[in-house]
């Protein structure tokens, strides 16, 4: 059977929706490690774990270059002693991250290194990085004892991705297909639910799944820029983007990344799109494709949205859910 999480980007109201996740029966609140769009991941989660009671919290992805591993290990040590037994861990090449910083993914060796490093810093391991040697070195009551058993799962979509992942990590978080054989495989997906006779071009469905839409024109051009030309639009999208000057182009482009239409390039999307690009749908099609997630392997979903009407999509999702 399916678990329900939701990803709630680490902002103003973060505490607020978690708070009415809990409520709702979702098993896991998400929070992405965003600093140019949001709050500190951390801080958010730290907050979020302190005002509720029952639900799971998690980070995901949390971008390895962001932050030295020790750090990495003292903050998930820190969020483990406010929530015992309440917090997973998800990394990721920072694709969109770093592309917002016109730098590309990393590696998967960074990948591997950076996880063992974690791994071995919560065993209580002492770690060599960076040509030195580092360890959690907290006296009695000011971290928990080592080890420290929090999942750390990988997201990844390629083969040799997952291959990883099955390697150094304890569970795979998916953007597309799940992979059969891992336990938990998380399949983290974004859109709107649609009310019976909703029109993909209402001004609501727009509002609230068409920064998920523009989301899809930013990936195709961070991946090759000239792809962007195979959307609906998407010429006039990618010769509006050209008009900005090269070296913060990158910017432009992912400025207001899934949570909300905010440059004149993102005007130009084609909402015709929203079904096939992100997890929008009527009840029923969202039912249908949930069931065919878990047919192929899926363990759990991550539901997430824009920033239109957060309230809104957790009720929504919660009922197509049957939480």
């Amino acid at each position: 059977m399916l678990s329900f999480s939701f990803r709630l980007p680490p902002g103003p109201r973060t505490v607020e929706y978690a708070l009415l996740a809990e409520s709702l029966g979702y098993e896991r609140v998400w929070c992405p490690e965003v600093p140019a769009f949001g709050h500190d991941i951390w801080i958010t989660l730290a907050r979020v774990a302190e005002r509720t009671g029952r639900i799971g919290v998690g980070a995901a992805v949390l971008v390895p270059s962001y932050r030295h591993p020790l750090a990495q290990a003292s903050a998930i040590a820190t969020l483990e002693s406010i929530a015992p037994g309440r917090l997973w861990a998800g990394f990721g090449t920072g694709f969109t991250g770093r592309a917002g910083l016109g730098l590309p993914p990393l590696s998967l060796e960074y990948m591997r290194r950076h996880l063992r490093q974690v791994r071995g810093l919560l065993r209580g391991d002492a770690v060599e990085i960076d040509g030195g040697m580092a360890q959690l070195l907290a006296s009695e009551g000011w971290l928990p004892a080592r080890p420290i058993a929090v999942p750390l799962l990988l997201a990844a979509q390629g083969p040799k991705g997952r291959e990883l992942a099955r390697e150094v990590a304890d569970g795979l978080i998916s953007l597309g297909a799940p992979a059969p054989g891992f336990d938990p495989c998380l399949v983290s997906l974004n859109g709107t639910v649609l009310d019976d006779g909703e029109d993909l071009a209402s001004p609501r469905v727009r509002a609230a799944a068409g920064p998920l839409v523009a989301a899809a024109y930013h990936s195709r051009y961070s991946q090759n820029p000239e792809s962007v030309k195979s959307l609906p639009n998407g010429a006039a999208w990618l010769a509006r983007v050209q008009e900005i000057p090269e070296n913060v182009r990158h910017l432009a482009v992912h400025r207001g990344h899934t949570l909300e239409i905010a440059s004149p390039q993102d005007e130009l999307i084609d909402m015709s799109i929203a079904k096939q690009v992100s997890f929008t749908g009527t009840r029923g099609e969202l039912r249908a494709r949930l069931a065919a997630l878990e047919s192929a392997g899926a363990t759990g979903v991550i539901f997430g949205t824009s920033g239109a009407d957060v309230p809104r999509e957790l009720r929504a999702f919660a009922e197509i859910a049957g939480l």
